[in-house]
């Protein structure tokens, strides 16, 4: 029934842009879908191709720095509590910094595809963090106590009990997490100081004036953000299985 009314929003959200660029809302900056998929088809691999793949890459290598470090700063929080404060202060730091300010910072620090790859770890690190410390915190009491009776410490409740307890909110944060890299990821490429991906095919798009392409760069984008949601649901799945009732519950 999901899946039915997913299909049924997206002939829905099809149906409306169709109309949109049929009453040429805007000047007709609105292309038709038909417009927009035969450009895409035109275009071809040889310009998808290319682009899709570094931009995964970045968003890719994004999503490990960021998530990994979320959620070694989320177990050391919980092994050292004295430390929840500032680890908190800089998850929220993370998250209010205005990143396209430091992305320039970045380029002329490090230059590269390095502000490709920082912007799109900054944006998985909050949503991550977050969710693996209220994951790990929702472990049952009982448990704790039955591992401190036996005369376990932090690190025997943390490896036996919470990292099993946290699975279902850090798995969701990291569903969150892997579009919000890809967005990150293009951001960074549209600092410039590179040659190739969505975010700079996205640019070159704009600069000439070409619509229907525009569009299709932002559909690949969409894309690649689905292929990221989609492939770490699945993983979720096949390590956890329990935690999809768990999270629908």
């Amino acid at each position: 029934m999901r899946r039915v009314g997913g299909l049924l929003g997206l002939a829905l959200l099809v149906a409306l842009w169709w109309l949109l660029a049929d009453l040429h809302i805007d000047g007709g900056t609105i292309p038709s879908p038909w417009r927009v998929l035969h450009t895409m088809y035109t275009d071809g691999w040889a310009l998808y191709g290319p682009n899709f793949r570094v931009t995964a890459s970045g968003a890719l290598q994004g999503f490990a720095w960021g998530n990994g470090l979320a959620i070694a700063l989320a177990i050391l929080v919980m092994l050292v509590p004295p430390i929840e404060s500032l680890a908190t202060q800089l998850a929220i730091l993370s998250y209010c910094t205005p990143l396209l300010a430091l992305g320039p910072i970045i380029l002329v620090v490090f230059g590269g595809r390095t502000p490709t790859v920082f912007l799109a770890a900054m944006y998985c690190f909050f949503t991550t963090m977050v969710g693996t410390v209220s994951g790990l915190r929702s472990a049952d009491r009982t448990s704790l106590d039955l591992v401190r009776a036996y005369g376990g410490g932090r690190w025997q409740q943390l490896r036996r009990v919470q990292l099993i307890a946290a699975l279902p909110n850090t798995l969701a944060a990291l569903k969150i997490a892997a579009p919000s890299a890809v967005l990150g990821a293009i951001i960074g490429e549209y600092l410039g100081g590179i040659d190739s991906g969505i975010g700079v095919a996205l640019t070159a798009a704009q600069t000439s004036y070409n619509v229907p392409r525009t569009w299709g760069m932002a559909l690949a984008a969409a894309a690649l953000a689905g292929i990221g949601y989609a492939a770490v649901a699945l993983v979720a799945r096949l390590v956890a299985p329990w935690t999809a009732q768990e999270v629908r519950s």
